[in-house]
């Protein structure tokens, strides 16, 4: 009984053992995806700013500009693309819409990025643009891959449409949870201007003026390592519009300001986040080390209860052979004494 308990329980624990790694290494790559029509939008706000009035084409302080940033999932797209190519993808048309304190649209810039689900990593089968311009994205955007890791990242920016290494700047805690803190500094930089602007203003009726625009900024992310999802994210920002072939002329300020997510948005981000990555944990770490641990804990009892019942058998067989011994013996004693023998 105790032998077919043993086996019994080394065939689980041989199970348990050979599921832990299939659970990290072949099941989350195949869980773990972006939803193809997730829908997600973040409030930011730069308080006072310094911004162009176009009508006066005179720079001005302003107690606050928004900025609402939309992700909306094309699962017809993605299914679409899925089909030519046979990744697993997620498509992602975004619009990035700026408006000043009274509610006026400054700009509007419309994406369409298109991903691997899992890796996150730029899938190229035509589409993506920035402001109705193609482009070619190299590195991520918007979010890090799943269990981040501890290293620099190619950060794609949408005014350049270049990508750049975004630094990891070490661990933080941020409302409870603990961060990896990645910065990235994009240098003074000539870039096309919005086809979306205020006033009726087109990009060629700012090129006719003989202005250009030109952007740097500083970014920074708060970024969750297991869901690769930013919970904050800050930018100081400026934009200036500069005379065409006059260095000496002074530019126009068209923004400066330092951009935040809204205190209600972080909140509701950390919130989803710290839901999302526990999913991430089950698959990456409690269920394999709980698998591998359960496995090991069972093949200690398989191997206990086969070593106590050894010692038994093997008493229980020796007793035997003497017994039988004794019997053979006792016969010729007896023969001995009836001779008048010695005993």
């Amino acid at each position: 009984m105790r032998r077919r308990a043993s086996l019994i329980l080394l065939a689980v624990a041989v199970f348990l053992a050979a599921l832990a790694p299939l659970l990290r290494w072949y099941a989350f790559p195949r869980l773990a995806k972006v939803p193809a029509g997730s829908y997600q939008s973040a409030v930011l706000e730069a308080k006072d700013a310094t911004l162009l009035d176009y009508a006066r084409m005179e720079p001005r302080t302003v107690p606050k500009v928004t900025l609402v940033q939309t992700l909306k999932g094309n699962a017809e797209e993605a299914r679409k693309v899925r089909r030519e190519t046979g990744y697993d993808v997620v498509v992602w048309d975004t619009l990035t819409h700026m408006s000043g304190p009274d509610g006026a649209m400054i700009s509007q810039i419309p994406e369409r990025y298109v991903f691997d689900a899992h890796s996150q990593q730029p899938v190229h089968a035509g589409g993506e643009h920035v402001d109705d311009t193609p482009v070619r994205r190299d590195g991520i955007a918007y979010k890090w891959p799943f269990l981040v890791e501890k290293r620099d990242y190619r950060y794609f920016d949408m005014q350049t449409r270049t990508s750049a290494p975004i630094h990891y700047r070490g661990t933080r805690s941020f409302r409870g949870l603990e961060v990896y803190y990645f910065e990235q500094t994009v240098p003074w930089t000539h870039v096309p201007l919005p086809r979306r602007m205020p006033l009726g203003v087109t990009p060629d009726t700012v090129r006719q003026l003989g202005l250009e625009r030109w952007y740097t900024t500083r970014r920074m992310f708060w970024v969750d390592p297991v869901t690769g999802a930013p919970v904050n994210g800050e930018e100081i920002h400026r934009e200036e519009l500069r005379w065409t072939g006059r260095p000496d002329k002074k530019p126009i300020t068209a923004f400066a300001g330092h951009v935040k997510m809204r205190p209600d948005y972080v909140d509701a981000t950390v919130g989803l986040v710290t839901s999302q990555r526990r999913l991430v944990l089950l698959m990456t770490s409690w269920l394999p080390w709980g698998s591998a641990g359960l496995g090991g804990l069972l093949l200690a009892l398989a191997l206990l209860l086969e070593a106590r019942g050894r010692p038994r058998r093997a008493f229980t067989g020796q007793k035997a052979h003497d017994g039988g011994k004794t019997e053979r013996q006792a016969p010729g004693k007896r023969a001995a004494w009836s001779r008048g023998g010695s005993p």
